[in-house]
């Protein structure tokens, strides 16, 4: 059993709220515009981090995390990015390769809105934390964290952690 944080779009934010979640997580797993890297080093003395680049993520960010991320995380098969759309609306630079090869979990961010929907076509469940930072549009910063128990994904909490 493995309990994830999953948050995007700091834009360069970290607060006590943020880590006091990432402290009671097992692993972390960010959606892209990070912004400073001192937000993931931050979460890194904490915990194991799994991370994506964003639009708005400079040189260094680009060299420390990949464009896509593909992993397992016990039974589940994981797929992370930053710009990935949602069903019926992906992104063209995901939509075949999530056709061909679905993960069971497919994450991304941007949008600044959160989104949790099953996508019946691709047999996949699809996520959007929103955004944790304080830049955007959004008037309520979010996260989400969940369970991956063997192959399911179980007991997921949206996270508000308050006006920006």
């Amino acid at each position: 059993m493995t309990k994830i944080l999953l948050l995007s779009d700091t834009h360069s934010h970290i607060d006590d709220t943020i880590l006091k979640y990432v402290a009671q997580a097992d692993e972390v797993w960010h959606a892209g515009d990070i912004g400073d890297l001192v937000v993931t080093d931050t979460i890194k003395k904490l915990k194991p981090l799994r991370a994506v680049y964003g639009n708005i993520d400079d040189a260094k960010a680009r060299l420390e995390f990949p464009l896509n991320n593909r992993f397992s995380c016990e039974n589940v098969s994981v797929w992370i990015t930053h710009i990935g759309g949602y069903p019926g609306k992906y992104n063209q630079n995901v939509r075949e390769e999530l056709a061909l090869n679905p993960p069971k979990l497919f994450i991304c961010g941007h949008s600044h809105i959160l989104k949790v929907m099953f996508d019946k076509k691709n047999n996949l469940l699809h996520m959007n934390p929103g955004a944790a930072g304080k830049s955007g549009f959004h008037k309520v910063r979010t996260m989400l964290r969940f369970v991956i128990d063997d192959d399911k994904i179980k007991d997921l909490e949206i996270i508000e952690i308050g006006e920006k």
